[in-house]
């Protein structure tokens, strides 16, 4: 009784939310049973609709010809990294209220590394764990959409899934459960935060060993050779070589003798990492009836395998082309999965990416842009030679820290020398370094300066508890690089934020594509209207099912 007096509640809201707007693509039905997020880590939206010719007839082209989808959708802040951009996504709400500044940062007061999802007091499930391991959400300092259907409906369930650990937990929230894959041993686990043991349905998923099943396959392109002439042939001096190789066909565990460590690690960078979580995602539908049960529930899925596709080789290259196709077949198996296990007319699909990437520097070079890496280690040896030539005093700068450049602000008042003039003097040796844009200080990001590029766009990315007291912009092309080949992201810069963001489930959020420029805080807004539910506390988005007009 009280399930069927919540869901004649939703059902009314929604009704209400209707009747007082005139937008076309308002829900005017019951809200769904289940609201499905899918992310695919990595995918700038240039590659969504550059390919869209060689797409299949049901995975990115459900939203592009059936759905509802946003062509200029970006993410507002600055430092645009997978954890930061997980955060967004169902909080609505950026680094700088979540306290998702980056993937790691190191503490401001001891200089002591940090990473976004580590938390000692708890550790993975059958599995080692070793230090700094994404084990909670204790550092997400907002609640997710999930947090708020579970607490008015604490029967409903909330589960992420993801290659990475923070791709699975930060979308989940405080009150769901995550599942991540683990390098070590090709298996999904579970942290002892979210429970004492794993189920009985995740023990079989594992003991059938399905990571081994991908041994000794071959990854071969999808179309024929003259389909990739878009894109940058393999084998370029710039694409990583170790791994799985930088040409296709590449044999996964190639002159291997057994599945291992590394090839389970080396799976997550093929097509076949994104299909084994795919096929763990079936298994949590069916065993825990997501969608099924008479109340509604919220699951998410975290792709990781593109982004580290596009870390080693570039998302210029064949081999992400390639990638992105195979992805896309992958999509349309698991949308039709859930359109026979949930019911097409039940759920709503939402996709979207954490972060776009920049072009290989070596490649953009070719092109005639001035391009290039940034590295971290000779760049703090400078700044700290100068300032110590200037103030007699050793490493004022510990370290960079996430997006910026942390100082040693304790050591700086032992000495008795004013930090403003420490912090001055250290912005400007860093913008004497070979691709900084731009470089701002603690008092410019907690000020209220509204017309000085990228400002707006690094004080979304800072929280004063947690970043480096300079925040740092890089020149367009230019990445911030521990290695020599490769490509990267965590910039402000277009291709960094334009994502996609695309919906589908006609009943409940209409048809077609909008061109007015939206951000990805207003996902979850959106998705809690959708549900007949407030937006997370903390959201800084808007539903865009009423307001699409641009910003």
């Amino acid at each position: 009784m009280h399930t069927r007096r919540r869901l004649l509640g939703l059902a009314l809201a929604s009704a209400t939310l209707a009747a007082c707007t005139t937008t076309p693509t308002a829900p005017a039905a019951p809200s769904p049973k289940l609201l499905v997020l899918v992310v695919i880590d990595g995918l700038p939206m240039r590659q969504v609709t550059g390919y869209r010719d060689q797409l299949a007839p049901d995975g990115f082209a459900r939203f592009l010809e059936r759905g509802r989808w946003f062509s200029d959708a970006h993410y507002g802040h600055g430092h645009t990294v997978t954890a930061a951009g997980h955060s967004v996504m169902l909080s609505g709400a950026y680094p700088q209220r979540s306290g998702i500044i980056s993937n790691e940062w190191r503490d401001p007061a001891t200089g002591a590394p940090v990473y976004n999802t580590g938390d000692a007091a708890y550790t993975y499930l059958d599995n080692p764990t070793a230090p700094l391991s994404g084990t909670s959400p204790r550092s997400l300092k907002v609640e997710t959409l999930g947090d708020v259907l579970r607490t008015r409906s604490p029967e409903s369930k909330v589960i992420g899934i993801s290659g990475k650990d923070r791709g699975a937990i930060l979308p989940a929230g405080h009150k769901g459960t995550a599942y991540m894959y683990m390098g070590e041993t090709g298996q999904f686990s579970s942290s002892t935060y979210y429970m004492t043991a794993l189920p009985a349905w995740v023990k079989d998923f594992n003991a059938g060993k399905p990571a081994d099943a991908f041994f000794k396959k071959t990854w071969a392109p999808l179309l024929p050779e003259s389909a990739y002439a878009r894109s940058v042939p393999d084998g370029q001096t710039w694409q990583v070589a170790s791994g799985n190789g930088n040409r296709l066909p590449a044999v996964m565990g190639d002159k291997m003798d057994a599945p291992g460590p590394r090839f389970y690690g080396n799976l997550l960078a093929s097509p076949f990492g994104d299909e084994l979580t795919l096929a763990f995602a079936r298994a949590a539908v069916t065993n825990e009836q997501l969608g099924q049960r008479g109340v509604q529930d919220i699951l998410s899925v975290s792709l990781s395998s593109h982004d580290y596709v596009n870390h080693a080789f570039g998302p210029e290259s064949r081999l992400s082309h390639d990638h992105t196709l195979h992805l896309d077949r992958h999509l349309q198996a698991f949308f039709q999965f859930l359109d026979k296990e949930v019911g097409a007319g039940n759920y709503v699909l939402a996709l979207t990416a954490d972060h776009g990437f920049t072009d290989t520097p070596e490649w953009a070079a070719t092109q005639g842009r001035d391009a290039g890496r940034f590295a971290s280690a000779p760049s703090l040896a400078l700044v700290n030679a100068a300032l110590s030539a200037k103030f007699g005093v050793d490493k004022l700068a510990r370290d960079f820290s996430a997006a910026g450049l942390l100082l040693n602000e304790p050591l700086a008042a032992e000495r008795g020398l004013k930090f403003a003039d420490v912090q001055a003097a250290a912005r400007d040796e860093l913008l004497k370094l070979p691709g900084v844009e731009a470089v701002f200080t603690r008092e410019q990001l907690l000020g209220s300066d509204t017309t000085t590029p990228y400002l707006a766009q690094m004080r979304k990315s800072f929280d004063p508890t947690r970043a480096a007291q300079l925040q740092i912009v890089l020149k367009p092309n230019w990445i911030h690089s521990y290695r020599p080949g490769g490509s990267s992201h965590g910039s402000p810069h277009r291709y960094d934020t334009h994502v996609p963001l695309l919906f589908w489930g006609p009943t409940y959020v209409g048809q077609g594509e909008e061109k007015a420029r939206v951000e990805i805080a207003d996902l979850a807004p959106t998705l809690a209207g959708v549900a007949g539910l407030p937006a997370p506390a903390q959201a800084q988005g808007r539903d865009l099912r009423l307001a699409p007009a641009a910003r």
